[in-house]
């Protein structure tokens, strides 16, 4: 099974250049030192600007800003399989993260912000870090405390985030803030541009399970002062802001846990086919070859959701609810195959698979937050109902 097989349905001669593209800065720039990065919790910061190169950076945005405008569904796809062939989410997800903390700028920024920002993210110059989780909060994002209060022309920001991807390294933060102490709800609610460079902040790393290459960090903001230009659509509407940027989020984790799930895949295989045992190679032992069938039929289906999904995305007749739905589900299925996958991963490579430095091994611990990160798996559920009536 070629996991990169290229459905010409879906995929243009441009589709395919970007992800040998991308596929060759990954062999290159990243794939050689994960094992190094992981171990060190970091990697180093002139992987923005080598990623910007390629054109990871500029996915979605406008070509005036340096970005690739014509990018559709299919190229975030695209570029977060090849990315996951390293077999590492830490560097991934920090590598990335300007794909969830920047599209606040990009549609809600006033003009001469987004001008200022918008080039410097997508250079890879700088870093942008979405700020919305709360120690109280988790997936409740309604249930925001942080503050912030008018005073002429800047807001007093006060509160906490947490679980902030590259919430260290971070140049610019997108954080949700409540503006109406006395709305309830999503009410009252808004977003706000945060130079994370600001007088007021503290930045405290947080240790994980997985992604270790990723710094993580929570955040408290003590009497920050953000200026009104940088509220980002309008004041008390910032859930609108939230919400549109769940879509691209979902549908790329789900990409993402896809990714993952067929290096498992690719790495028990190879696995099965040169291990002896017995007298003779592991995948002529008839449980391991259904095991690893099994594998190939959850990475099967999960690609054709993902196919039809990233198809649907850029057909306008079809934007609404039932689309919603469709991106909820893919993550939910996608982090279950990676799941499914990466367990019998390192079942096939036995001892192996348990050794620190295997593929299987990393993404096993990284599961997990897969299926939480961007909305936990019971929460897409509750959305998907909403979104069907039910």
């Amino acid at each position: 099974m070629d996991g990169l097989s290229l459905n010409p349905i879906y995929y243009t001669s441009e589709h395919r250049a970007f992800a040998d593209s991308v596929k060759r800065f990954v062999e290159k720039e990243i794939s050689p030192y994960v094992n190094e990065w992981d171990e060190a919790g970091s990697f180093p910061r002139e992987l923005y600007q080598k990623a910007a190169n390629v054109g990871l950076m500029g996915l979605g945005y406008d070509d005036e800003h340096g970005g690739i405008p014509d990018s559709d569904a299919f190229y975030v796809m695209l570029a977060a399989i090849e990315m996951a062939k390293a077999g590492s989410g830490g560097v991934h997800i920090s590598l990335m993260i300007h794909s969830i903390g920047t599209p606040p700028i990009h549609h809600f920024a006033r003009p001469e912000i987004r001008d200022e920002v918008m080039p410097q993210i997508i250079a890879g110059e700088k870093i942008s870090a979405l700020a919305i989780t709360e120690p109280s909060g988790g997936s409740d994002v309604a249930a925001i405390k942080t503050k912030a209060v008018r005073e002429r022309d800047h807001y007093i920001l006060n509160g906490e985030k947490t679980f902030i991807t590259s919430g260290i390294r971070a140049d610019y933060y997108t954080v949700a803030v409540k503006t109406d102490q006395n709305a309830q709800g999503a009410k009252g609610i808004s977003m706000l541009l945060v130079d994370a460079h600001s007088e007021g902040i503290t930045k405290s790393p947080l240790q994980k399970m997985g992604w270790w290459a990723s710094d993580t960090a929570h955040l408290h903001f003590d009497n920050v002062k953000v200026p009104v230009s940088h509220l980002l659509g309008e004041e008390n509407a910032g859930f609108k802001v939230i919400m549109n940027n769940f879509n691209m989020e979902r549908f790329w984790l789900a990409a993402m846990a896809y990714g993952y799930a067929l290096v498992c895949y690719e790495e028990a295989l190879d696995w099965a086919k040169q291990r002896q045992t017995f007298g003779k190679r592991l995948v002529d032992h008839q449980v391991v070859r259904h095991k690893l069938v099994d594998m190939a039929t959850q990475l099967t289906t999960t690609r054709a959701l993902l196919e039809d999904t990233a198809y649907r995305m850029g057909q306008k007749e079809l934007q609404g609810a039932d689309l919603i739905a469709q991106i909820s589900m893919s993550k939910n299925i996608a982090t279950c195959t990676m799941q499914f996958c990466a367990d019998a991963a390192v079942q096939t490579l036995g001892g192996m698979g348990f050794m620190r430095g295997t593929k299987s091994e990393r993404i096993y611990r990284e599961v997990k937050v897969n299926m939480i990160g961007g909305g936990a798996e019971e929460i897409m559920k509750d959305l998907i109902s909403k979104q069907l009536g039910y």
